[in-house]
C-alpha cells in the first residue's frame, strides 16, 4: 500500500496511525490501529471523527486488514462491523459500500481481492483531499473583503484527509485576504469547537476567538459575524442537513438576524436515498458527556450527537459539485442526472 499522509491519519505502506483527537489540545498522540475492531472502538470514542475522515479511516484499515491476511469472509464481517459504527455520518456507509462492492464483486483469488481493495482504499484518500480543495474553489466567491465568519464543531484538517470542508473553505478564504477573523463555537458537549477547531486555526495562524455557543446570537445581532458556514454529516436528497447538534438553532438564530449560513460539504455526505431530515437516524451518546463533573450523578439527561436543519434555513449549500440555493434544492437539483457522475 502506498503512504497516505493526514493532519489526523497516517499510513506508511504497513502501519496505519490516527491522531488521537480525544487528547487535543494538550497532547499529539499518535495511535497504531491494528485491525477493523479497534477502528471502530475509535471512531465510536470518537478518537479519530468528522464525516470525511471516518470513511477515509474505515476504508484504510479495511485494506490493513486485507494486507495482513484476512480474506473475505472476515472481510465481509470486518466491513459490516464499520459501518455500523457510527449511524448518521453517511460517509462511513457510502466508503464501506465502495469496498463491499469489491468483496461482492466475483473475484476467486485472495491476492486479487487485496489488491483491488488497497487500490480502492488509496483512491478514497485521494479523492478526500481533492474533494476538499474542489469545496474550496466552488465555495470562495461566496466571501466579500474582510469577512468575519462563525464555525461550529470542527470542518478542517481533523475531520477530512484534506484541508476540511468549512474550515477549508475558510482557509482558503483567510489566505486570499477575504476571511480575517474567525469566531469558533466551543460545540457543547465533547468541545469540538474548543479543543479542535481553535487548534487547527491557531497552527495556519487565523486570527480567531472561542465563544460558548449561546453567545453567538449577540455576535449576530451586533454584526460581527458576515456569515456562518459550518459542516455537514449527511444531507438528505432535499437538501434537509445533519451536523453537530447545535446546528439547527444557529440556522434559527442567522436566518432572524439575516446573516448568511452556509453547510459546506462533498458529495459523499450527499444522501439521494435518504427523501428528508426525517430520515435521517440521529445517534444517542452516552448522558454523561452531557452530565460531566458539575452535575450529579445519575441525572437525566438528553444527548443526540447531531440535529437536522431544514434545507429552508440554507442560504446555499457549498458541494465540490457546485453551490446551491435553497429554492434549488427545493426543486431537487441534487437529485438531478447531471449531478450524479464520479467527478
Amino acid at each position: 500500500m502506498k503512504t497516505a499522509d493526514s493532519l489526523a491519519l497516517r499510513h506508511d505502506g504497513r502501519r496505519l496511525r490516527i491522531l488521537d483527537q480525544t487528547l487535543l489540545p494538550h497532547r499529539e498522540e499518535w495511535l497504531e490501529v491494528p485491525d477493523p475492531d479497534a477502528m471502530v472502538l475509535h471512531i465510536r470514542r470518537l478518537a479519530v471523527r468528522g464525516a470525511p475522515l471516518i470513511g477515509v479511516a474505515a476504508a484504510l484499515s479495511l485494506a490493513t486488514f486485507a494486507q495482513d491476511g484476512a480474506g473475505p469472509a472476515e472481510l465481509r464481517l470486518a466491513a459490516a462491523h464499520l459501518r455500523r459504527a457510527r449511524p448518521t455520518a453517511v460517509n462511513l456507509m457510502w466508503a464501506m459500500d465502495r469496498m463491499g462492492a469489491i468483496l461482492d464483486g466475483g473475484r476467486c483469488k485472495d491476492d486479487v481481492v487485496m489488491a483491488e481493495l488497497i487500490a480502492e482504499a488509496e483512491a478514497i484518500f485521494v479523492e478526500d483531499v481533492a474533494l476538499c480543495e474542489a469545496m474550496a474553489r466552488q465555495g470562495l466567491g461566496l466571501f466579500g473583503e474582510g469577512e468575519a465568519v462563525l464555525t461550529h464543531c470542527n470542518s478542517g484538517g481533523l475531520a477530512t484527509a484534506g484541508i476540511g470542508t468549512a474550515l477549508g473553505l475558510i482557509r482558503r478564504g483567510f489566505e486570499a485576504g477575504r476571511v480575517t477573523h474567525v469566531f469558533v463555537d466551543e460545540t457543547r458537549p465533547l468541545l469540538q469547537g474548543a479543543r479542535l477547531t481553535a487548534w487547527e486555526l491557531a497552527r495556519l495562524g487565523i486570527p480567531h476567538t472561542l465563544l460558548t455557543d449561546s453567545m453567538a446570537a449577540i455576535l449576530l445581532r451586533e454584526g460581527r459575524v458576515q456569515r456562518v458556514l459550518l459542516g455537514a454529516d449527511r444531507v438528505a436528497a432535499n437538501g434537509d442537513f445533519a451536523n453537530k447538534v447545535g446546528t439547527y438553532g444557529l440556522a434559527v438564530q442567522c436566518r432572524h438576524h439575516g446573516v448568511p449560513f452556509h453547510p459546506v460539504a462533498p458529495w459523499s455526505t450527499v444522501d439521494l436515498a435518504c427523501p428528508g431530515g426525517d430520515a435521517i437516524p440521529i445517534e444517542q451518546r452516552d448522558p454523561a458527556e452531557v452530565r460531566g463533573t458539575w452535575a450529579a450523578a445519575g441525572t437525566p439527561a438528553f444527548n443526540p450527537s447531531f440535529d437536522v436543519t431544514p434545507a429552508h434555513l440554507v442560504t446555499s449549500l457549498v458541494t465540490d459539485r457546485g453551490v446551491f440555493t435553497a429554492a434549488e434544492l427545493a426543486s431537487g437539483i441534487l437529485s438531478r442526472p447531471r449531478l450524479r457522475p464520479t467527478p
